[in-house]
């Protein structure tokens, strides 16, 4: 695939470049420690990044970190896309989310860390975000953090309302049921939101649902599969409850949503361990919200599948000086044991580490605001270790904007649920034969 023809994937649009490999210090964020040692240039938007820049920097004598924030998810990979596709202004490493990185696979932006020793770091790892990062044989990041999936919801509307906490999707539409009753409508359980790419991909997976076939090893062929029974069954659920009134369909990281949430208007936020940090922040809401949270409901209680939302790796691009030291660096930046607390506790990182997730001190953090619940051991640790990864397609821009749009046009009532799959199944075949793609 070409840079154009991948940019055009991605919906990414000009803008500026970044401090590249060989980046003089006055384009660091952070202080360079040591002089006359190789620079390795890092783009980030982690809380915690200047922090964790200066202990490595402090640390190594070998090499220096130049850090820079050039956006958070979008805003940075439209600057690295136009750093790509023009040829300099890339950084060394920079965080991409998991969904992401076959879009910049197929731009040949990225580095295969498979060729220069990642293999060795592997099992600091979970085997989801492992595969996560992985494409065929090649591995193209190093994972830094995971979105277990779980359910933030209000215990005392549930108990004021003599409604069990649901385990399974049944008894959530039963209980959506029970308190729409209840409240006239006044408190929905929750939000079926048309721009939930994210959460919509966790439903599909642990449904069953495979979206995409793709590998970095052929990158001209792929396959997609979004009507298939298991995509159908979700988009029934969902769409379901829309249609008889027991969720909301507000977009996602609106004023409207979040104040929902905050004054009682929805009961659950079916969101990653990472929302954690959200939700005390809400305008206006209730003083007297006691907000907790609950493994996510299953289709089978027998047989859970967990599943994931977010996160993000460390990724080398093919502009970087040195792929080898960049690699290295990549790998071993989170490995100090007080970088990885200070991430969890100050930079609210859920670390895809074993080490860290297995950690007491993790699993016995008590959250005070959550009632000093131990969330971490309580839902986000065992779904995190029973999280087995997925395969993303390289064209999520194109893939979340189509789904969205069509999830809205089923919410307005001008599709059926099985019409949003077997359309969007369409469009998308439509739109990988045009941008060269063979369909397996």
């Amino acid at each position: 695939m070409t840079a154009a023809v991948s940019a055009a994937l991605m919906g990414c649009s000009p803008g500026g470049g970044g401090g590249g490999g060989g980046a003089s210090e006055d384009t660091c964020t952070n202080e360079i420690k040591v002089e006359d040692v190789p620079i390795v240039t890092y783009w980030a938007w982690h809380a915690d990044s200047p922090d964790t820049v200066d202990a490595y920097n402090e640390s190594h004598d070998d090499v220096q970190i130049c850090w820079t924030n050039a956006g958070q998810g979008p805003d940075q990979y439209t600057k690295l896309s136009t750093s790509l596709q023009s040829g300099s202004g890339a950084p060394d490493i920079v965080v991409i989310e998991y969904d992401w990185l076959s879009s910049f696979i197929i731009q040949d932006g990225l580095v295969n860390l498979s060729e220069h020793g990642v293999e060795e770091y592997k099992d600091n790892f979970t085997e989801g975000a492992w595969r996560d990062v992985s494409s065929g044989d090649s591995v193209y990041g190093v994972p830094t953090d995971l979105g277990p999936l779980g359910m933030w919801y209000r215990a005392d509307i549930f108990e004021q309302h003599g409604i069990a906490v649901p385990t399974t999707w049944d008894e959530y539409s039963a209980a959506a049921q029970q308190l729409r009753d209840a409240t006239g409508g006044e408190t929905l359980i929750g939000n079926f939101a048309p721009n939930g790419s994210g959460q919509h991909y966790a439903f599909l997976d642990q449904a069953g649902a495979v979206p995409f076939d793709f590998d970095s090893g052929n990158q001209g062929e792929i396959g997609i599969n979004v009507n298939d029974e298991a995509s159908k069954k979700v988009f029934e659920y969902w769409l379901g409850l829309v249609d008889q009134g027991l969720v909301g369909t507000d977009e996602a990281w609106t004023p409207e949503f979040n104040t929902k949430l905050g004054t009682g208007g929805y009961a659950t936020a079916v969101y990653p361990a990472w929302y954690n940090i959200h939700i005390p922040g809400f305008e206006d809401a209730d003083a007297d919200a006691q907000w907790r949270a609950a493994p996510v409901p299953q289709w089978d209680a027998a047989n859970p599948v967990h599943v994931n939302w977010g996160g993000s790796a460390l990724a080398v691009t093919a502009q970087a000086d040195d792929p080898e030291l960049a690699t290295r660096v990549a790998a071993e930046l989170y490995e100090p044991e007080d970088v990885r607390q200070n991430a969890v506790e100050a930079g609210g990182l859920f670390l895809a580490s074993p080490d860290v997730i297995e950690a007491e001190w993790f699993q016995n953090l008590e959250y005070e605001f959550y009632g000093g619940q131990k969330v971490n051991q309580d839902v986000f640790v065992p779904a995190a270790l029973g999280y087995e990864g997925v395969t993303y397609g390289p064209f999520s821009q194109f893939y979340y904007d189509e789904q969205q749009r069509l999830l809205s046009e089923a919410i307005a009532g001008n599709l059926a649920p099985s019409e949003v799959a077997d359309e969007l199944q369409k469009v998308l075949e439509s739109y990988a034969t045009e941008q060269g793609f063979t369909l397996k």
